[in-house]
């Protein structure tokens, strides 16, 4: 699944008035995990800005920053009335649980010792794992919330080895504001992590402090962290099939999972021949191709298509010169199948 991007629509630990807006800006942007914090905005529109969120097809986080055992109770009953999906944060877990319990709301408090307004992480490494393992072995409480980056610890030490620790996804949460910290929770076998305040003030590294360009920065940086940045740009078929001239010798020009997509220039008439496993597709790009078959004879037009089953003889022939055909077919396919014939060719070129 990868790393998870947590927009925050908050700053200084609380909800922004202005959040109604900004969720718009993120859900334009594609971003499909956003989150508010329970102080800063009237319950009413806490409300509203969760139904929007969800009508927007993203999840919604609510974030508690209480730390007194009775603001946490109420957030977390907030919390069920405003119909999150998930609750973040809050550490009085024996009060919280009874509360989420039935409710299909996903519970990650938060492990060792916070402190003032907003969140800090006390204590030393040890301490905030053992808290982690005591928390994880919960029933109800599905993963954690890490204020990692507001620890004085050792940071990337101390994420690593929460998520060593506990069986259960880790969060990481507070000051995530560069792709090299981003880097870092990933490293450390983090679930996903919160970024609020530094897309919202502009103080994300990218081409411009607007929020969406903040936004789709931090896209990209998680796509490239996640390794699920494209290395492809588009082909010309015109332009690839001019830099070979060989026939019946087929090129690779791409492949999609198992798939190979095949360049081959035809000339004349190939050998009759079936594939035991392998289904074809011929697209004619330039020319016309007939198909032959043992029942009969099939004409394909330039931007015309053939399926050609496995188990099924065929011969291909070229009709008015060299044909231009695109196959899309598994990487095993050899192209005469089951025949033996001199224009077999086992090890493809690329082009």
């Amino acid at each position: 699944m990868g790393l998870r991007f947590i927009f925050m629509l908050t700053r200084n630990d609380q909800t922004v008035e202005d959040a109604e807006t900004h969720l718009k800006t993120a859900l334009a942007a594609g971003v499909h995990h956003i989150g508010f914090k329970d102080v800063g905005l009237p319950f009413e529109r806490l409300k509203q800005l969760n139904r929007a969120i969800k009508t927007g097809g993203a999840t919604s986080y609510l974030e508690v920053v209480s730390l007194d055992k009775e603001s946490e109770v109420a957030s977390a009953r907030a919390a069920v009335d405003i119909g999150v999906d998930i609750l973040l944060g809050g550490t009085h877990v024996e009060a919280v649980l009874p509360i989420l319990a039935g409710t299909g709301i996903q519970y990650f408090p938060f492990p060792g010792t916070i402190v003032g307004h907003p969140s800090v992480l006390a204590g030393s490494i040890d301490a905030v794992v053992e808290s982690a393992i005591a928390l994880a072995a919960r029933d109800g409480v599905h993963g954690l919330d890490l204020l990692a980056y507001r620890s004085k610890e050792n940071v990337t030490g101390l994420m690593a080895a929460v998520c060593a620790a506990v069986d259960k996804p880790v969060i990481m949460a507070g000051s995530i504001g560069s792709k090299e910290r981003i880097e870092n929770v990933r490293r450390s076998g983090a679930a996903g992590f919160t970024i609020g305040t530094a897309a919202l003030d502009g103080d994300y590294p990218a081409d411009s402090p607007e929020l969406e360009t903040q936004l789709r920065s931090i896209q990209r940086d998680v796509a490239g962290v996640n390794q699920h940045l494209s290395p492809h740009a588009p082909k010309n078929l015109s332009q690839s099939f001019d830099a070979f001239s060989e026939v019946w010798s087929p090129r690779v020009a791409g492949q999609v999972n198992d798939m190979m997509v095949k360049l081959v220039k035809l000339e004349g008439e190939f050998v009759w021949h079936h594939h035991t496993h392998e289904d074809e597709l011929f697209l004619v790009h330039r020319g016309r191709m007939m198909m032959k078959f043992r029942d009969r004879d099939e004409i394909v037009n330039a931007g015309e298509f053939i399926i050609v089953p496995h188990g099924v003889e065929h011969c291909p022939v070229a009709l008015d010169g060299v044909c231009e055909v695109l196959l899309f077919e598994p990487a095993s396919t050899v192209n005469t199948g089951n025949a033996d014939d001199p224009r077999r060719v086992v090890t493809l070129k690329t082009v």
